[in-house]
């Protein structure tokens, strides 16, 4: 089968490897027919961490293709969302919902077994914790926003949950990439009377405010904060969400969070230590968030986007297959797409 391999210096192929197979009565096998390059796959792209030779894709719709002996929940021929962690859906965390964290969990797109879901197929562990079945068809016309419920649609909410939004209630979404998007329907879904969006990209800010953004913020740095602070009566915004990653965005959070507020962190950090420790100490500054168990909120948000209620499939403004997946990886580095979709 074929499927996308990273190699340093923004090397990316489309190489034959092996197909994948059921190794553990409790694996699936899906044929993937909707992946998608995540911004956090830049980061590898540009030399981050990469291991010299990396599957990629952690984002799939598929078709189960076939099932272990002990697979009680899904069958073949079922169209289903692959979240980007996999869980046995039964130890003591994915009993709380932190599927992430599972004890005998792990992430796809970081290694050989189970590999990346930008390929053809995948090979899916535990697949009864893991696969969420749907009952639409592979080309209903909701595909993108079900292939959402994957990684950045329960991300982004993962963020305002985390941030503690509430009806009423004032929130910064700091990004404008799809989790920063994500997370503007997410705190309009949960209430929210004042959305602050941060960003640059004139294309990405028009979705937002579509998505119920009420406010835009372009500065970066010291700007930003007073230009937020300005927005608020001088106070900061009850929650915010930090859907980048970067020291810089964490200093701007810490900034414009008011007192007694809340930072849910979903951008992967490439800081070691929060900027702001004294101001979050003194100001009563709650600060959650971390890898999203996005199996645990599709239940929540499904009937949301089958009624057509939220639409965060328009994240996506370019289509490839994987031959167009390196030139998809370059689209989306260049600023040139906001988030890509594969059909393999």
């Amino acid at each position: 089968m074929r499927a996308t391999i990273l190699y340093p210096n923004q090397d990316v192929r489309i190489e034959n490897v092996p197909d994948a197979t059921i190794r553990q009565p409790t694996d699936a096998v899906i044929r993937v027919t909707r992946a998608c390059i995540c911004g956090s796959d830049l980061w590898p792209y540009n030399g981050g961490p990469n291991d010299g030779r990396q599957p990629m894709g952690h984002e799939a719709i598929g078709i189960v293709e076939a099932i272990g002996s002990e697979v009680r929940t899904v069958k073949p021929g079922q169209l289903v969302v692959m979240p980007f962690a996999f869980s046995d859906g039964s130890c003591l965390f994915c009993e709380e919902g932190l599927q992430t964290a599972c004890v005998h969990g792990g992430f796809f797109g970081q290694s050989d077994d189970p590999g990346g879901a930008q390929a053809e197929a995948l090979r899916i562990p535990h697949a009864d914790g893991t696969l969420y079945p749907l009952a639409v068809g592979a080309d209903d016309a909701l595909m993108a926003s079900l292939l959402s419920l994957s990684d950045v649609m329960g991300t982004g909410h993962h963020a305002a949950f985390t941030a503690r939004v509430r009806r009423g209630g004032s929130v910064a979404v700091v990004g404008d990439g799809a989790v920063g998007l994500c997370g503007v329907i997410a705190a309009k879904r949960l209430g929210a009377e004042q959305i602050i969006i941060m960003g640059r990209h004139p294309a990405r800010l028009d979705l937002a405010r579509h998505f119920g953004a009420t406010d835009v913020v372009s500065e970066r740095g010291e700007e930003a904060v007073e230009r937020v602070r300005q927005l608020t009566q001088g106070l900061g915004v009850q929650s915010v969400l930090e859907c980048v990653g970067t020291a810089q965005s964490a200093e701007t959070s810490m900034g414009i969070v008011r007192k007694g507020g809340t930072v849910g962190r979903v951008g992967v950090p490439h800081y070691e230590v929060i900027p702001g420790a004294q101001p979050m100490f003194y100001g009563n500054v709650t600060v959650g968030g971390g890898p999203a168990p996005v199996r645990a909120y599709i239940d929540e948000l499904l009937p949301d986007v089958m009624e057509g209620r939220i639409q965060p499939g328009l994240v996506f403004d370019r289509t490839v297959d994987l031959d167009g997946v390196r030139d998809g990886y370059r689209a989306m580095n260049e600023r040139e797409a906001l988030k890509v979709m594969i059909r393999p």
